[in-house]
């Protein structure tokens, strides 16, 4: 019988896999999985699809983001990955030559990689190797220069399943007048979030793991001031017009006046009914449940991991407990030699889980039960 399971009829059926691998693929819950069935009605009746209709999946979308990081729905850009608020970032910063950015080396590669490209534009950009995986405050003010414009950094390390101190590095970012730009694709969903009172400038992230949504979803918020300074050439139709307007008899192809909205910025065809569509029900089912009860469950979850490992056999290079806790947690056997066996063994007892940079990673959420862990529990004792 599943214990300690409040969500788990949500979601699945999951056959005979506990899926432990959420920091790649979260599951989508069954209310999703229905809007996505519609969503493929409206295309197989195109009829179906609405002028009021391609209007309403982005704004839904937006108002279920909206609420989710405590922001206005107008200030949401919708993208279709991390990367994608990423590059409009590096691409349309008003940069000068001699400018400076900061970035953490090991970070996950759609934090670093739009970024170098900028050396190009006479940019320098600079990694720096933390003590711990991520830098801590004291590093990033012993990091900072005249010329540093901007700092990009994870939330949550995919590699070490560290967590930030999001808080403490953008104070001093603020102090110094320095951009804070932060990837929460292994945060946000698994831990609350009111952007408000965060030191953040600008927070990127993805659907498709702890937000549950489909895979080619994504999301940006920039501060209102900070989207207002970008200089970049995008301009969408449907983020100017509404397909009404190709009724008018006059010519509607201009430019809109006024300056740019996170509107103007988001992914071009933001009707994508096939995964916007699910991906708001998503947001809008993790909502309803309470952010910070999923969180506690998926918490709770670690716990039950980090206690039932046999400490003689496994390290645990993640964070045990403290605030740089996460719910990705690296284990290691104590000969490194049997990690890539240890995560087949998991595989073969039906057991979904990583192999990153030479470890396993197990990252539950909150679709996973008691069961899910110690079925992970008694594989590792086999390895």
């Amino acid at each position: 019988m599943t214990t300690n399971a409040p969500f788990r009829q949500d979601f699945g059926p999951f056959g005979d896999v506990a899926w432990l691998n959420c920091a790649h693929q979260g599951a989508l819950p069954r209310v999703a999985a229905e809007e996505a069935r519609e969503a493929i009605e409206w295309k197989v009746r195109p009829y179906l699809l609405t002028t009021g209709r391609f209007g309403e999946v982005p704004a839904r979308l937006k108002r279920a983001l909206g609420r989710l990081l405590s922001v206005p729905p107008a200030e949401v850009v919708l993208g279709n990955s991390a990367s994608y608020g990423l590059h409009l970032l590096a691409n349309g910063f008003p940069w000068r030559h001699g400018d400076e950015v900061l970035l953490v080396r090991g970070d996950f590669p759609s934090a670093v990689l739009p970024w170098l490209a900028l050396e190009r534009r006479g940019v320098r950009v600079r990694q720096v190797r933390p003590r711990q995986h991520l830098l801590s405050p004291d590093e990033l003010r012993a990091n900072l220069t005249l010329a540093t414009r901007l700092f990009c950094t994870t939330w949550v390390h995919s590699f070490s399943g560290w967590a930030a101190d999001v808080e403490g590095l953008g104070q001093i970012c603020r102090e110094r007048g320095v951009t804070f730009v932060v990837n929460g694709s292994q945060a946000v969903g698994a831990r609350p979030v009111n952007l408000p009172a965060l030191p953040v400038d600008a927070l990127v992230g993805v659907g498709f793991k702890w937000l549950c949504g489909p895979y080619g979803t994504g999301y940006c918020w920039l501060r209102p001031d900070l989207l207002r300074s970008l200089e970049y050439n995008q301009a969408y139709w449907l983020a100017a017009l509404t397909a009404d307007d190709l009724g008018r008899e006059d010519d509607v192809a201009r430019l809109p006046t006024g300056p740019p909205t996170a509107r103007t910025y988001d992914v071009f065809g933001t009707a994508n009914f096939f995964n916007f569509k699910p991906w708001a029900a998503a947001v809008e089912y993790l909502l309803g449940q309470g952010i910070d009860r999923v969180a506690a469950h998926a918490q709770r979850l670690v716990s039950r991991l980090l206690a039932g490992l046999d400490r003689d056999k496994y390290d645990v290079p993640s964070p045990a407990d403290g605030p740089q806790r996460s719910t990705l947690v690296f284990l290691s056997h104590k000969d490194s030699g049997r990690n890539r066996p240890v995560y087949e063994k998991l595989g073969e007892r039906g057991v979904g889980a990583a192999f990153r940079r030479g470890r396993v990673r197990l990252s539950p959420h909150l679709y996973n039960t008691d069961e899910d862990i110690d079925r992970a529990l008694a594989a590792l004792a086999e390895a």
